[in-house]
């Protein structure tokens, strides 16, 4: 079967708030359950995005496997298949998992455990019937244990506009940030080391999935990543989760972007407003960690680093705030619904396949490239940051429609025409750091102190403008991977 579910994350104080406050119209029912992860010493099922456990409650054991992309935020769906089970060894010569388990190792050992008070409701809300979940407990994995803390609402029955009307309500009781870990990815997380920066990741695309289909995989997929980067936010002042972050907004940004020609939907320019919004929030904490990697002088970098203390600070309010949770549910809503698409007159150009209207994307943007940075030496820095923009896109659209070009020859050109992206991306950034800086250590009251000017010295500039125009000349000269 399949299920559809929002996942939503709480503080343990938050959870007692929500039990007291009880908006779910009748007293839950609990129960207490524990669950067994299993896996093969290699960890062959995670490694297919399948997870497998067993889960008692009460007197009763059910079997459960689970299927999902590795790219769902917050609103989840995914195939799972249960049967009930006898004792705590998993039963694996079921003909409907035989098939998804076929090649894996053939030992199987429970990895790890997740013990939870599981209160739940069933919400009937107009034409849709919701089974909502709040569990609260612990994962535990060898000696490490973490906390568990999280909210479910699964649709039953009619509309899933339900669910996040219920999390809108949810979040007005206390703070509810979508949620993007499942309970077995919280245990696999607990047997590695500490978790880091968030990196883009491989998405799963086909060229037979339609256009819309294709958004729907990458914005979730950059939704994803932002959360798991500000996952790390919120206990580390880590300059490449902050980086990371920043980049999957900014990528979802531009994926709204380049796809914008699917949207007819009066929230479109909404969300790409308020997703710059909050990318903003993190410009100036970035500007000062690039800053702080450049600095000569000991007292500048003291100095900048206090700056940072207070940059991190503003951002941290950002995250935590009313309207960065709202942006995050209206995404995962707006995205995950496909609403956009009942008010498109065309519906043709949503089933455009993906590949046709990838090369479409790569089209325009390359020509853009290409003609708006044939002068990079004596263009002005707004000209040059308005190429850098557009090469940015380009390069990210290189990035999500990477798996529909996957011969052997498309792969290779692909990776040459990302190294060239790069180079040309990685000189004009650097150009835009001088260009900002100078303005950025005003703000901070720093430009007279000794070592700020070399934070934006003439001869770097021009080395660089160099540097640019010779990346620019060598991408225009890169055989295109999509033709």
């Amino acid at each position: 079967m399949q299920e559809t579910e929002l996942k939503l994350e709480l503080s343990q104080s938050g959870a007692g708030s929500l039990l007291r406050k009880n908006p779910f119209g009748s007293s839950p029912t609990i129960l207490q359950q524990r669950s067994i992860y299993f896996d093969t010493p290699g960890w062959d099922l995670s490694k297919r995005s399948l997870s497998l456990r067993i889960r008692q409650s009460g007197n009763e054991k059910i079997q459960t496997l689970k299927a999902a992309d590795g790219t769902a935020a917050g609103s989840f769906t995914r195939q799972e298949w249960e049967r009930p089970v006898a004792g705590d060894t998993p039963i694996v010569d079921d003909p409907q998992i035989r098939d998804l388990r076929a090649g894996a190792g053939p030992e199987l050992a429970p990895l790890f455990e997740v013990h939870v008070k599981r209160h739940r409701w069933n919400v009937v809300d107009g034409d849709a019937t919701l089974e909502v979940t709040l569990d609260l407990g612990k994962v535990v994995a060898a000696d490490r244990e973490a906390p568990l803390c999280e909210i479910e609402l699964e649709k039953k029955a009619g509309s899933p506009t339900a669910l996040f009307a219920l999390a809108r309500k949810v979040d007005l009781i206390t703070p509810a940030h979508l949620g993007v870990l499942s309970k077995a990815e919280r245990g696999y997380r607990l047997l590695g080391s500490a978790p880091g920066a968030a990196k883009t990741a491989s998405i799963p695309l086909t060229c037979e999935m339609s256009a819309a289909t294709a958004f729907v995989r990458i914005a979730t997929a950059c939704l994803r990543q932002f959360r798991l980067n500000e996952m790390v936010l919120s206990w580390s002042r880590d300059a490449e989760a902050l980086h990371q972050a920043r980049v999957s907004l900014r990528r979802l940004r531009s994926l709204c972007s380049i796809c914008k020609s699917l949207f007819d939907d009066s929230r479109f320019d909404h969300m790409r407003e308020e997703l710059t919004w909050l990318a903003s929030e993190f410009g100036d904490a970035r500007n000062i960690d690039v800053m702080i990697d450049r600095a000569s002088s000991e007292a500048l970098s003291s100095r900048l680093q206090d700056a940072r203390e207070d940059a991190y600070a503003a951002v941290e309010a950002s995250l935590s705030s009313a309207r960065a949770r709202a942006l995050m549910i209206d995404a995962a809503e707006w995205i995950s619904i496909r609403s956009w698409r009942a008010d498109q007159a065309d519906e043709t150009l949503h089933e455009h396949s993906s590949r046709g209207f990838a090369s479409g994307v790569f089209d325009k943007l390359w020509k853009k490239v290409a003609k708006g940075g044939s002068d990079l030496i004596d263009a002005d820095d707004e000209t040059r940051h308005e190429v850098r923009i557009v090469a940015k896109k380009l390069r990210y659209a290189a990035e999500f429609f990477q798996p529909l070009y996957k011969s052997k020859a498309e792969a290779k050109r692909h990776r040459r025409f990302i190294r060239a992206m790069e180079d040309l991306q990685d000189n004009l950034g650097r150009l835009n750091d001088l260009a900002t800086a100078p303005g950025m250590l005003a703000a901070l009251e720093l430009s007279d102190m000794a070592g700020a000017k070399d934070l934006f010295s003439a001869e770097d500039k021009s080395k660089l403008l160099e540097d640019a125009a010779e990346a620019h000349d060598a991408l225009v000269n890169t055989r295109r991977f999509w033709r």
